[in-house]
């Protein structure tokens, strides 16, 4: 079938968005699918290596949260294996990212982690996680110690959110369940973000999982659940804010689970022949891209000047970042087990 769940209905009408919040919104989306087209280049063109997971198709969600309602540098985030534009929408310069992709020692990384193993200390993004769901209970322990901060040593400007992001794969494993039962008992400040894109690699989601709605998977943890349309970065924005407001004010966590597809395979290694042609077409007709640019048009917040303009500065940013990864050097071989251990500052 093209689609099983009717998608959740959001009024745009009631969105309360200014021109400048809504060309932020767009830029950052611009900038993950910009940034995903030239990694799909330069891998072909044997810059990278291993396994490379694009995010195409699901910017809404990364762009939505991060940028529409959390605090980027300041709040937490934590990733998956698909994590370059997570960590671009938190505030990882384009470069910097690009050159851990080419594995060079400028990376955000120092060119250690590759495209699956991210990390930046200083813009808060606390890794991509290769293993399935192996990164929900890290995230966790993220948002316990500003809760620990703020109420057991008296850290008044601990109040920091943590946003997880998993796939729908992730749903069926324990450190799932483990760990939304923590985040509930001790009212974690965390969002537990489910990226349901419909396949966890090449198993189809409601063929792998007995209560495919997995929002509805938070009532026996007693937390909010959410389902939202992750096509729609307005509709995503505004189920974050709500979410973030809970957790800033010690409400606890939120299961959200944004509805949203990947436009190409898995990976760039897979050749993506197990899904249906109807089911592609049913949702690249609603790319997120182009539905916020129309909108933003339609409401005469923005031009269509404005809209090719930052279209052009981001492919310069990206060419950019590309100049910049491959005159970069090599790590340094005489520092291969630095930093396998924490440094003296």
């Amino acid at each position: 079938m093209v689609q099983e769940r009717t998608l959740p209905k959001f009024n745009t009408a009631t969105a309360q968005i200014t021109k400048e919040e809504g060309l932020q919104l767009y830029e950052d989306m611009v900038l993950g699918r910009t940034f995903e087209d030239k990694c799909a280049e330069m891998y072909y063109r044997g810059k990278m290596f291993g396994f490379v997971h694009l995010y195409n198709g699901q910017e809404a969600v990364s762009s939505g949260i991060i940028q529409g309602a959390m605090r980027p540098g300041e709040d937490f985030v934590c990733s998956t294996y698909r994590d370059h534009v997570h960590a671009l929408s938190a505030g990882v310069p384009p470069k910097e990212v690009m050159a851990e992709l080419f594995g060079k020692a400028t990376g955000c990384s120092k060119g250690r982690g590759g495209s699956m193993h991210m990390f930046s200390a200083q813009h808060r993004l606390l890794g991509g996680y290769a293993f399935v769901a192996e990164g929900i209970p890290v995230a966790a322990g993220a948002a316990f110690q500003t809760k620990y901060r703020r109420e057991m040593m008296g850290d008044a400007s601990a109040d920091q959110v943590t946003a997880c992001f998993f796939g729908d794969g992730a749903c069926n494993n324990g450190q799932f369940f483990e760990t939304l039962n923590m985040a509930s008992l001790w009212k974690l400040p965390i969002l537990f973000v489910v990226e349901n894109n419909k396949w966890a690699i090449g198993m189809a989601h409601d063929r792998a999982t007995s209560q495919p709605e997995i929002y509805k998977k938070a009532s026996v943890f007693d937390m909010v659940g959410v389902e939202v349309d992750g096509m729609d970065i307005l509709a995503v924005r505004q189920v974050a804010q709500e979410a973030v407001a809970r957790a800033r004010a010690g409400e606890g966590p939120t299961l959200i689970e944004a509805l949203t597809y990947r436009f190409r395979g898995h990976s760039l290694a897979d050749p993506d022949e197990l899904r249906a042609k109807e089911e592609k077409e049913f949702w690249f007709s609603r790319d997120p891209i182009k539905k916020f640019a129309a909108y933003l048009t339609e409401q005469n917040l923005v031009s269509q000047e404005e809209i090719k303009a930052i279209d052009k500065k981001i492919e310069q940013l990206i060419d950019e970042a590309v100049k910049f990864a491959d005159s970069s050097p090599e790590p340094d071989p005489n520092e291969l087990y630095r930093f396998v251990f924490a440094e003296d500052e």
